[in-house]
């Protein structure tokens, strides 16, 4: 994944460890969902608050500069934790700065138009942050899974996504993309959860077992997804989201991190309004 050198995990920032390099081939079944990172939680805890104090001071100047757009993308399989990372990330910005947008089974109109028309629709304006809760990935994810597509045709979609999200960066707008990484026994104990907590037993969908029996399958797709479609300019985030505490640290850090680099400043006012008295 990040760079690699001498200095400890924790000495190197959480984009240069997570970030998957360009064609770089992850084996999912030997990463470490439950890796720390060399972070410890309590100390996570204090960087979270901080990094949601950026978060908001970066969006309240994003959003006046009016220059940038910023889409993030968050995938991973059932009970990952996106709806999770969504409450903390977007808890730290004004709602009308930042639309949420979660991709469900397309519509019989969806359906008439090719897969990214729907997508692009979504797609965050100059001056907003964007989240997407599943994506246009999910065209190389269950559409493959399910056979849904001959193979030839899915195939084909690495290299549209690929070609899309260069225009929307050539565009202006910064794309940043987690996958939340998570084992088989982690998924087990969270639809547990579900299941004994009447508070969350809503979440519970008839089509969770199924879709559980189809893991291996799962992983194949999330692997050859992140070979294929992490580029200099859009790359993925592999992040190990066994713990909630790990998860909110990486993403959060990785946000504000990226969106800093945008260096968004306020507008100068119009011009007399300094010294106004108002009466």
């Amino acid at each position: 994944m990040g760079a690699k050198g001498g200095s400890s995990a924790k000495d190197r920032s959480l984009r240069e460890q997570l970030q998957v390099k360009p064609g770089a081939r992850i084996d999912l079944a030997t990463f470490d969902c439950g890796a720390t990172l060399g972070r410890k939680k309590d100390d996570a805890e204090v960087a979270i608050a901080a990094n949601l104090v950026r978060l908001t001071d970066l969006q309240e100047r994003l959003y006046a500069e009016s220059k940038h757009a910023v889409l993030i993308v968050l995938q991973g399989i059932d009970a990952a934790g996106k709806d999770g990372t969504i409450r903390v990330i977007a808890g730290a910005f004004n709602p009308q700065g930042t639309p949420v947008t979660s991709f469900k089974e397309p519509t019989p109109e969806e359906l008439a138009h090719d897969f990214l028309w729907r997508v692009h629709a979504a797609v965050p304006g100059k001056s907003e942050i964007g989240i997407f809760n599943r994506s246009h990935y999910e065209q190389v994810l269950i559409v493959r899974v399910h056979n849904l597509e001959p193979e030839a045709q899915w195939r084909r979609h690495y290299g549209e996504i690929r070609d899309w999200e260069r225009m929307l960066t050539d565009e202006g707008v910064t794309i940043i993309k987690f996958f939340l990484a998570i084992d088989k026994d982690t998924q087990r104990q969270r639809f547990q959860e579900r299941v004994d907590d009447p508070t969350k037993r809503w979440k519970f969908s008839s089509t969770d077992l199924p879709e559980r029996r189809l893991w291996d399958q799962y992983q194949a797709a999330f692997e050859d997804m992140l070979a294929e479609t992490s580029t200099d300019f859009a790359p993925w985030h592999l992040i190990p989201a066994n713990r909630n505490w790990l998860r909110n640290l990486a993403v959060s850090e990785i946000v504000a991190d990226i969106i800093d680099e945008l260096n968004p400043q306020y507008p100068e006012p119009a011009a007399g309004i300094e010294g106004l008295k108002i009466v």
